[in-house]
């Protein structure tokens, strides 16, 4: 019996979104910029599906919610595009961003940005008072994760919004939720960002589709340019059975969040407590801090990881080593970097995520695949 369990990577998608993508599919595959009935109709599904976006991250307007084509594709919009409609030149992100915050980030260097790595402790957190920034009245865009999707490590977003305001009003804070929003509220009152992005394949929707949320007066530039969508902030075709589904997947996940911190909890506990007792060269990461209920991230000392990968792949077990994004890359993971882990260390990691469709039990029988195959190596 197969067992998946890399749910951060990409998760199940929720049996309501693929209906709903369905239907829309059957009734509104039309281009929804158009003027006709069938493009009205199109147009219709799209705009019921950002007012239900809005509703749900407690946005001022549905006009703050623009759809993306990737969770990638809204960090890029987040980070660059407020750059470039901010005065300051400077942008300051944490050390663990995912790569699609931080490369977009150094992509502007060449335009003459500079940008300012905040640390992490080494269980994961971010510690930022604003006061190490060089020159605050530069201070353009700050971005920090609600959750790290490696360490599963929670971050004390509404923490660092105030001390990047406190170094300039006129800052621009971005979160990236993609990883947290199947168990965390995540609002704009609760994180107090001024931008939130989110990947629909992260939370139960399908791959493709993403958004990014603005509080009201947040200015971005488009990044994608053309037929001048989104009130002209990205254009392109509107994918409006993703789109659909996306949010109707956002509602099926806020209402099963409780019982999904519950059950996925109960999942990882149990496969840490097994692993850690029946191997004690393993440790679990950024456990000492508040953890996403679904993620676990351990260290195997002195078992490389791709070989720890492809026996459990054999044994019908998935996993992954790091990030999706950072799996087949050579260098080690540049969140475990930031923890301190030596170049040795980042590769003995494993990182094993539950999901919403995880069954009861899995965690245990997870853990004992993993330790029948660490007794083979």
């Amino acid at each position: 019996m197969s067992m998946y369990i890399d749910h951060a990577a990409t998760t199940t998608i929720r049996p309501e979104s693929l209906a709903a993508m369905d239907d829309a599919y059957e009734r509104f595959d039309r281009n929804a910029s158009g003027l006709h009935e069938a493009a009205r109709a199109a147009k219709n599904a799209l705009e019921d599906a950002r007012e239900r976006a809005a509703e749900l991250l407690d946005a001022d307007s549905p006009h703050d919610i623009i759809f993306t084509g990737s969770g990638t594709e809204a960090d890029n919009q987040a980070i660059i595009g407020a750059a470039l409609a901010a005065d300051g030149t400077t942008i300051a992100v944490s050390a663990i961003e995912h790569k699609a915050v931080l490369k977009a980030a150094r992509s502007l260097e060449r335009f003459g940005y500079s940008v300012e790595t905040i640390p992490v402790s080494h269980s994961g957190v971010v510690e930022w008072s604003g006061a190490d920034i060089e020159d605050p009245s530069q201070l353009a865009v700050v971005s920090v994760m609600v959750a790290n999707n490696e360490l599963g490590t929670v971050q004390p977003v509404a923490q660092i919004a105030r001390a990047a305001r406190s170094a300039n009003p006129n800052v621009v804070v971005h979160v990236d939720a993609a990883q947290a929003f199947s168990s965390q509220q995540v609002t704009f009152p609760t994180t107090t960002a001024d931008m939130i992005s989110l990947a629909s394949h992260k939370f139960g929707g399908p791959k493709g589709v993403g958004l990014l949320a603005l509080r009201p007066g947040t200015q971005v530039e488009p990044i994608l340019h053309g037929g001048g969508q989104e009130a002209g902030r990205r254009s392109g075709t509107y994918n409006v059975a993703g789109i659909v589904a996306m949010v109707v997947a956002m509602e099926a996940a806020a209402a099963d969040r409780q019982s999904f911190v519950q059950r996925t909890s109960a999942e990882r506990n149990s496969f840490e407590s097994a692993v850690l007792a029946g191997f004690p060269d393993a440790t679990a990461t950024g456990s000492s801090a508040e953890r996403l209920p679904h993620i676990s991230h351990i260290h195997f000392a002195g078992v490389t990881a791709e070989t720890l990968l492809i026996r459990l792949d054999q044994a019908g077990l998935a996993a992954a080593a790091g990030s999706a994004c950072q799996s087949g890359a050579v260098e080690p993971s540049h969140v475990l970097k930031a923890i301190g882990m030596s170049d040795t260390e980042t590769k003995e990691c494993v990182r094993f995520s539950f999901g919403w469709d995880t069954p009861q039990g899995e965690g245990w029988r997870a853990a004992r695949t993993v330790l029948d195959v660490l007794a083979e190596i």
